[in-house]
């Protein structure tokens, strides 16, 4: 049975000629490789002017084998013929060897390779190969082939370590550089005794048509990569280098994007890169800076816009959502307009992080997303908003991979887990990791607060902050800037939706009581709820009873509770305290139902008030099976500015 081994790519950061010159420090023997007792030169020849040298040496090897395994093979060492091929004109380094001793009955082939970084003529790649067939070894075949390729992995390991350390053995005798071989006959001497310019050749620029990219560049556009991570880079790019005028080559960054997206899989990056590109021909993505005309109505109700950078020199996006009117903009531009909106942020975004890294100085490869959620309520989940918004989440995750850096949401109401729940699901996981939240008011100075990641003179005054921005509120978008009737799928079909018809309106008398009970038969399932106050005070709360109970239609001065079955604390308890909302206040809140039973949703319109109260409300159960993480009871929260659209 035939053993292969493979090596990955390695990458040293040398030039090839200083590689070379440490390459040769190995022999005849090196501290490193102590199995390794002698190597002696039998054959050396130069060609073409002393380009070309081809070496022959015949190694001593130790034999590095259990005791019993020696006596049986009757021998301590082993002797392997090595041949070196370099070619300094191209810069490459071939190496073969294979075993001279049990040649008969072990065949050993080993084939090693230096060469010139394809992109970075300052650095040098190293690829390795090797195959290892017993065919008959005293009987101990398996265990040899086990042994061997054991050994043989652990000392391959080691030839990195080797190198470096002989580089920098020659640092310390003074030689830092090599000068690369020159055809004597080129040579133009300038004075006599001059026969060569020392002076190492500048660093070429990136270019497209020589495909050179210099370590200043990777440094400076692309930052720190490890070796391998950068011949991954290499290789895809020879998968993408010929560009046309319509459809242009990626550049690095795009590359490298795509890359990380794909934990830097090369047949993975490549599929997704491909179909991403010729997304953008399809929709004519290129042009969407130059060609992308602005609504008005997003001009004028749209709360989103571009405003400095984060503490990590990210161009930092700004987005209202709690006071974002998502079903009157649907309305009034559509679905397919907002997308294209966001495909121009996006590419606004790749536009602004090339520009922060000329600005700054080093590489900035992703944008920072601060989301404003005050105000945030039920409504946001608006089923076509909610279709709006994933198809939105897919095109970006697609199409703009590893383009966000960092995402802070602030002032983030009760109500927010529930949206979380049903929209992180469909952001990929890696991107999920960089959310960060905030919960309270004071998000700029609170412990662990945005100041962490925004300067504090680039806050926006609506956070607290004192720099002012043209960021503005939203607000309703009017009824008459709308084009068409909302519209929902349901099964397939598009139906006309009615947008009233997602909150129900209730009329309370003073001391009226309105109780909407949901049985439930699901542990883990959550109840959400969202409702305002249009007109006087209301009295909330949420109740839970695991005994039987019939909603009464007949007295509604009365609670389902007041009857003698029922006594608080002992088969019913309140589960939310009661709170006082006033009009124009919008309240939102969820609740994790742990057990089954009947749950009550309770609004009271106070005896003491001089006229009737006045309310719309909304309320839905997320399933436990979609529903991810735990979560405890939920108090309501307020709104004061969750006015939308009726």
């Amino acid at each position: 049975m035939v053993q292969k081994y493979e090596s990955p790519v390695r990458i040293y950061k040398y030039p090839f000629e200083l590689v070379v010159a440490a390459y040769e420090r190995r022999f005849p023997t090196c501290p490193q490789m102590p199995i390794v007792l002698d190597c002696e030169i039998i054959e050396d020849n130069v060609f073409d002017n002393g380009a070309r040298r081809d070496t022959k040496r015949r190694c001593k090897i130790a034999v590095e084998a259990p005791y019993l395994i020696k006596k049986i093979i009757g021998v301590d060492v082993v002797f392997f013929i090595q041949q070196n091929f370099l070619d300094m004109k191209t810069r490459t380094l071939n190496i073969e060897a294979t075993n001279e001793s049990f040649a008969t009955r072990v065949e050993i082939f080993e084939k090693c390779r230096y060469y010139a970084h394809p992109e970075n003529p300052d650095w040098t790649c190293f690829d390795q190969t090797a195959t290892l067939d017993i065919k008959n070894f005293f009987g101990i075949e398996h265990s040899m082939e086990k042994m061997g390729m054991k050994q043989y992995t652990q000392t391959t390991l080691k030839g990195k370590e080797i190198i470096e350390f002989f580089v920098n053995e020659l640092k310390q005798e003074g030689i830092t550089h090599v000068d690369r071989w020159v055809d004597d006959a080129t040579v133009t001497s300038t004075t006599a005794g001059t026969a060569t310019n020392t002076t190492p050749p500048e660093k070429p620029p990136l270019c497209r048509d020589n495909s050179i990219l210099d370590a200043d560049y990777i440094a400076k556009y692309l930052g720190q990569l490890t070796p391998l991570q950068e011949s991954k880079l290499v290789q895809l790019r020879k998968r993408f280098e010929h560009g046309t005028s319509e459809h242009p080559e990626p550049d690095y960054q795009t590359l490298l994007r795509f890359l990380r997206a794909r934990d830097f899989s090369i047949d993975k990056a490549t599929g997704m890169l491909q179909e991403s590109l010729q997304w953008r021909k399809e929709q004519r993505i290129d042009s969407i800076l130059g060609e992308y005309k602005t609504p008005v109505v997003v001009e004028k109700y749209f709360p989103g816009g571009w405003h400095h950078h984060d503490k990590d020199g990210r161009p930092l996006y700004i987005l209202r959502l709690g006071t974002m009117d998502v079903k009157g903009l649907l309305k009034s531009v559509g679905e397919d307009e907002l997308l294209k909106l966001t495909l121009h942020i996006c590419e606004e975004g790749l536009r602004l992080m090339k520009d922060a890294t000329k600005l700054f100085g080093k590489p900035v490869w992703n944008w920072c997303l601060l989301v404003d959620l005050d105000g945030l309520s039920m409504r946001h989940l608006w089923r076509p908003g909610v279709k709006a918004l994933l198809r939105i989440i897919e095109t970006v995750e697609k199409n703009y991979p590893e383009t966000m850096g960092r995402v802070l949401i602030v002032r983030a109401p009760r109500v927010f887990p529930v949206l979380w729940t049903i929209v992180s699901t469909f952001i990929d996981e890696n991107t999920r990791s960089k959310f960060l939240f905030f919960g309270g008011p004071d998000c700029m100075h609170a412990e662990d607060g945005i100041e962490q990641y925004i300067d504090t003179d680039k806050i926006p005054s609506f956070l607290g902050g004192s720099c002012n921005t043209l960021i503005h509120e939203g607000g309703l978008v009017p009824k008459h800037l709308y084009k068409s009737e909302s519209i929902e799928e349901t099964n397939g079909a598009i139906q006309a939706h009615d947008h009233h018809g997602l909150y129900k309106a209730v009329d309370l008398k003073p001391g009226q009581l309105f109780e909407l009970l949901i049985r439930n038969t699901d542990p883990k399932s959550v109840l959400t709820w969202d409702f305002e106050v249009l007109k006087n005070d209301t009295l909330f709360a949420v109740f839970h009873t695991e005994k039987e109970i019939e909603q009464s239609g007949n007295d509604d001065f009365s609670s389902v509770f007041d009857g003698p079955d029922f006594k608080e604390g002992t088969n019913y308890k309140k589960i939310e305290q009661s709170v006082k909302c006033r009009p124009k206040e919008g309240v939102q809140g969820s609740h994790e139902m742990a057990s089954t039973g009947t749950y009550v949703l309770q609004w009271m319109c106070p005896p003491s008030c001089d006229g009737p109260a006045q309310l719309m409300y909304f309320h839905e159960i997320l399933s436990s099976a979609n529903y991810k993480g735990s979560m405890t009871s939920l108090q309501s929260g307020f709104s004061s500015n969750s006015l939308q659209s009726r």
